[in-house]
């Protein structure tokens, strides 16, 4: 769980290594950019394999497990917004001691990410102010070049948005938010920074997305846009996890995101194709659909109409809510529905290698407008929308073909043998490794 212990932050050196040829489990691509020399302006825009650690999954997915030579970067999940601007709090702080050294000693980027869903109640604050820029900037820095750090991940979940439901907001924050990048890339002109995005811009002042983000590609590396929880519990009906592409969907409300659309935006508001880095997900939601809504003459629907008042339990990593037990807004824990690749696999949804288990009853779908599966177990009444190798590999040909940055896929624990990561990598172009 996250630890509650604040660290404080101060100042040393940090060196960027890239990822070689070497272990004989994990393999990556060899770099031999020397980005720690180069002014940002003209750093080579470098292919992205990304993933991000879940630190509190380390008892059972630990660094060592980690396919170190398949990434080039890897982002170490989460570093906490707190009402101290001078501090932030660093989950599982006795892990991340081990993560630089160990991402170095594999030659690989390490960076941390800062907020996530739980961690973003008071960016907007800390960075309200140019008094509050100035000093949240020194945190920054001091985040980085204390730990050795080659980057830092914003992950502002969202400006000008509640995101959780407590978040502090302002009508400001995207503007605000460029302020103190602007300062924060003058006093770290080498360092990698990225942020995890929505699909859709930045939020102006009136609530809608930025039509004019140009200017944050001037001080981001690279985004990571978010394209994943398109569908979910909390949605109308079932639906895909993470679509490719919903601009094909027949029906007007199929259409709420994809791959497709959000590149669209993004590039159509000046953010540049290759500073995209396309986010996807090894794990997918749960539903409890009645058979009688999830299948048409044996045929799996993707978009069922559900109980949205019984979420069912996802995979072991699912925490059942305890009686309670709330939320970082007070609000009682809900079941969260959440299966990992390995989960499915561990489940009975699928076979070892990842294809559906169909000998067993279970049905499967893959829908060819959002390129993303479904399984349907027929006596437990549980649908999961998720990503399989045949997901993934369309994602990597979609990246590859538009000409983003790369992928970073959430998280490094919810593969299972590398089945997912591979494909993503051979569809996007990577070598085989």
């Amino acid at each position: 769980m996250l630890s509650s212990a604040l660290l404080s932050l101060g100042v040393a050196g940090s060196a960027l290594a890239w990822p070689s040829l070497g272990h004989p489990r994990h393999s990556s691509i060899a770099r031999a950019v020397h980005a720690r020399q180069e002014p940002a302006a003209v750093k080579a825009k470098e292919p992205v394999a990304a993933t991000w650690f879940a630190s509190w999954h380390a008892d059972e997915f630990s660094l060592a497990n980690v396919s170190w030579n398949k990434y080039t970067t890897v982002s170490y999940s989460f570093a906490l917004t707190t009402p101290n601007i001078s501090f932030v709090n660093i989950s599982d702080p006795e892990v991340f001691k081990d993560f630089v050294s160990t991402a170095h000693a594999n030659n690989v980027s390490a960076t941390i990410s800062i907020g996530g869903w739980t961690g973003s109640l008071y960016f907007s604050s800390a960075v309200a102010t140019a008094e509050n820029r100035t000093e949240f900037v020194k945190t920054m820095v001091s985040l980085l070049e204390d730990n050795n750090l080659d980057g830092l991940s914003f992950d502002w979940e969202y400006p000008n948005a509640a995101g959780i439901g407590c978040n502090t907001k302002s009508p400001n924050d995207t503007e605000n938010f460029l302020l103190f990048l602007k300062e924060l890339r003058t006093a770290l002109p080498n360092a990698t920074l990225s942020a995890a995005t929505s699909i859709n811009p930045f939020l102006s002042a009136d609530g809608t997305p930025s039509t004019n983000v140009s200017e944050f590609a001037s001080v981001f590396d690279y985004i990571q846009i978010m394209n994943y929880d398109i569908w979910g519990p909390w949605s109308d009906t079932t639906g895909p996890n993470a679509p490719l592409n919903d601009t094909c969907a027949s029906n007007a409300t199929q259409k709420v995101g994809s791959a497709v659309s959000a590149v669209e935006a993004w590039t159509k508001a000046g953010f540049p194709a290759d500073q995209l880095v396309l986010g996807v997900a090894g794990y997918g939601h749960g539903f409890s659909v009645p058979p009688a809504n999830a299948l048409n003459d044996s045929i799996l629907n993707p978009y069922s109409t559900f109980n949205k008042g019984l979420t069912p339990p996802g995979d072991a990593w699912d925490d059942a809510p305890v009686n309670g037990t709330l939320d970082v807004c007070g609000n009682p824990q809900a079941q969260g529905g959440t299966w990992n690749f390995w989960g499915l696999i561990e489940g009975g949804f699928l076979n070892e290698n990842g294809t559906a288990n169909t000998a067993e009853g279970i049905a499967y779908k893959y829908d060819e407008c959002s390129q993303t599966p479904f399984v349907y177990n027929q006596t437990s009444g549980i649908l999961v929308a998720f990503d399989n190798a045949a997901s993934f590999t369309a994602k990597g040909q979609f990246i590859n073909s538009t000409g983003l940055r790369g992928f970073a896929m959430w998280e490094a624990g919810g593969d299972y043998d590398d089945i997912l990561l591979d494909a993503v990598r051979s569809g996007a172009g990577f070598p085989e490794v």
